[in-house]
């Protein structure tokens, strides 16, 4: 039996020395999540205050970009503290903390994409039936269930497979804290924690790409058999749906592989940016995507400094 011994903090392995560079990385990094605030509480401020967009699909949008501000809030304060420290360590419960709010907010993510996808499919493939079906109840519910899902499965992880571990060491070789390098510190099997990660990833991830991708195709096949008006309607709305779910996808994609799969032949550099990618791109790329491509959003844009510019001219 290996010893084991009780840590109050982990190292942070993947950090580089920059030198004097530290302060442009510090600088840029702090850039990008000023612009995701900026831009998702703008978006936020835009849809609560609009009656115009007191529908479904713009409420479950204003759950979306909360996400991204949650996310964020997980990532870049630590994230700017360690490129200034010489010292790249974060205590136990801040490192378990910041487990928690990052693969809470890509359940989150993953749900309310799911949900937006169904949304999507009332509306186009039964719309006449779409009032009656997306009801207040039904919009509350489907909000609890992708919040508070992925709330409980991360909690139970943490509580009762990783918490109670006994680790042999404390070093992560990344830039934030991950649950599966801690499970990989462990001094004894961890088969169950594996068997349920693969599990709840299969049954969860997998499930709602799947359940994704057959709203699509029943969309498709409605759009293709409609008008062109209908065609277009369908495009303008389920385009950033469709490439933020790609972006998504991909960027947990490349944290999976580049994660569970040792790739030494890449640079160190190239593999902190295949891990940060889908926290950090995914909440700047929303707030665009839907701000510039839905109608809807666009003409409050139009209104509102259309507005603005009048009232300096006069």
């Amino acid at each position: 039996m290996e010893n084991y011994t009780e840590f109050s903090h982990f190292t942070l392995s993947a950090y580089v020395d920059t030198g004097v560079f530290k302060y442009l990385y510090f600088l840029i990094i702090l850039t990008f999540y000023i612009l995701i605030i900026c831009a998702n509480v703008f978006l936020i401020i835009i849809i609560c205050t609009n009656r115009s967009l007191h529908e479904p699909m713009y409420l479950f949008l204003c759950s979306l970009f909360v996400n991204e501000l949650f996310g964020s809030t997980g990532l870049f304060p630590l994230l700017l503290v360690q490129i200034l420290s010489d010292i790249h360590t974060v205590s136990a419960p801040f490192c378990f903390l910041q487990i928690f709010c990052l693969y809470t907010y890509g359940g989150i993510e993953f749900s309310t994409l799911a949900v937006m996808s169904y949304d999507r499919y009332l509306a186009i493939c039964h719309p006449l039936q779409y009032n009656a079906r997306m009801t207040s109840k039904k919009i509350a519910v489907l909000t609890a269930l992708m919040w508070f899902y992925p709330l409980f499965t991360n909690t139970y992880i943490l509580c009762a497979l990783t918490l109670p571990l006994k680790l042999c060491g404390n070093v992560i070789d990344k830039v934030y804290c991950d649950n599966y390098y801690v499970v990989k510190l462990a001094c004894f099997d961890t088969t169950v924690n594996n068997i349920y990660g693969l599990t709840h990833m299969f049954t969860v991830i997998f499930g709602l790409l799947l359940s994704i991708i057959y709203t699509y195709i029943r969309i498709l096949k409605v759009c293709f058999s409609g008008s062109k008006q209908m065609r277009q309607k369908a495009v303008s709305t389920c385009t950033p749906h469709l490439l933020s779910l790609l972006n998504f996808s991909c960027g947990c994609f490349f944290e999976i592989v580049q994660s569970r799969f040792i790739i030494n032949s890449l640079p160190n550099m190239l593999r902190i940016f295949l891990s940060l990618y889908w926290l950090t791109c995914q909440p700047l790329i929303n707030p665009l995507l839907y701000g510039l491509k839905m109608p809807k959003i666009r003409n409050v844009y139009k209104g509102l400094f259309g507005e603005t510019i009048m009232e300096k001219d006069t």
